[in-house]
């Protein structure tokens, strides 16, 4: 087991990865497209630096406080960052050390296509829209790895087997 391998999570964990990452993409999207944030999501929580606390009319200022807020794509957010975490970096049945080098480049390969993607976007995309498109960018480097690297594992895996 080399130091890489070594970080990775068992294998039982991709299975758990998926079970958090679907359903956090799902209703994410789809709660952040719709504007729905059904109420049942509205907790106390603790917030830093919030705009609602920082008050430059001579009463000063407030860094942190309890406010009320809905969590739900907090909660995704989460769900989509620990699924992803989990489904990318999980050992696969057989991790050897061209599958570690199949890893390796598929996150580098994310990695230069997330950014390519951002500076296109910082180029051409401007007012709210650019919004969305950083809160996408949050989770697309991870998203892109898990895609690349199933992808080059399964075509690899198909040109191994003895029926091609």
């Amino acid at each position: 087991m080399n130091r890489i391998t070594g970080l990775l999570f068992p294998h039982r964990f991709k299975r758990l990865g998926l079970f958090l990452l679907i359903p956090g993409l799902v209703v994410g999207f789809y709660a952040l497209m719709t504007s729905t944030e059904p109420n049942v999501f509205k907790w106390p929580v603790l917030s830093f630096f919030d705009e609602e606390l920082i008050n430059f009319n001579g009463e000063g200022f407030q860094w942190v406080a309890v406010i009320w807020d809905n969590v739900l794509l907090e909660l995704c957010g989460l769900l989509i960052i620990v699924g992803g975490i989990f489904v990318g970096f999980s050992r696969e049945p057989e991790e050897d050390e061209y599958i570690a080098k199949l890893r390796w480049e598929s996150l580098v390969w994310a990695t230069y296509v997330n950014y390519i993607v951002l500076a296109l976007a910082i180029l051409f995309i401007y007012k709210g829209t650019f919004l969305y498109v950083m809160i996408f960018n949050m989770f697309t480097v991870l998203l892109f790895f898990i895609i690349r690297f199933n992808w080059v594992l399964r075509a690899m895996k198909k040109n191994m087997s003895p029926e091609s």
